[in-house]
């Protein structure tokens, strides 16, 4: 015994008449946020490099590429522009650095050994 059910399809477009509204013609093509243009004018680190010290919640403080970066940090633009940290090493203080081996930087960033201890395998060693 077979049972069919059938249900009815509505299918909605979203056309409007009204020439003035801002709802799209249909449900395919552009999104109505990324139609509407903007009055404001955009800020670009290339053209104003004071705009990474101004946005809350930036890249860093300096422009690389239109993109605001730490160059304290950055392990793709370690110290400057374009400067990448090799495989293996981060950015720390400008500078790609082994976080396995050096002193200083011993696991982490700042993460200093006493004068006593080395840096092994990112682990201040007392032995």
């Amino acid at each position: 015994m077979a049972l069919a059910i059938t249900m009815p399809t509505r299918v909605e477009s979203f056309e409007t008449n009204d020439e003035n509204d801002e709802e799209p013609n249909s449900v395919r093509g552009t999104s109505r946020f990324l139609s509407q243009r903007s009055s404001k004018a955009t800020l670009t680190c290339d053209r104003n490099p004071k705009v990474c010290y101004s946005i809350r919640g930036s890249g860093g403080p300096n422009c690389c590429n239109n993109k605001c970066v730490d160059f304290n940090t950055d392990e793709l633009n370690c110290g400057k522009c374009g400067k990448k940290c090799g495989y293996s090493k981060i950015c720390c203080e400008g500078k790609c650095i082994n976080p396995k081996t050096n002193e200083k930087h011993c696991g982490k960033c700042g993460n200093k050994c006493n004068s006593k201890g080395s840096c092994v395998y990112g682990l201040c060693s007392y032995a």
